[in-house]
């Protein structure tokens, strides 16, 4: 049985920085807020400092789940 996806470690859906995001991606904060723009209008604007938790999950579903490898 071939697995699709391996997941090291589990993500808690809350809400997130971009500096935290880009942790969790192990990215730069400038990478990682290209790497949203182009998901902008999916995503929609930020509250304050942070993208709400609705925000997270469309982003991991975007971009994928931070600490997994796609085998495909």
């Amino acid at each position: 049985m071939k697995q699709d996806k391996i997941q090291a470690t589990q993500i808690e859906i809350r809400c997130y920085s971009v500096k935290e995001l880009a942790t969790l991606y192990q990215l730069s904060g400038k990478t990682m807020k290209k790497l949203i723009a182009e998901f902008a209008p999916d995503i929609g604007k930020r509250v304050g400092h942070c993208y709400t938790p609705k925000q997270v999950r469309v982003i991991f579903d975007e971009i994928g789940i931070p600490g997994t490898i796609n085998l495909n």
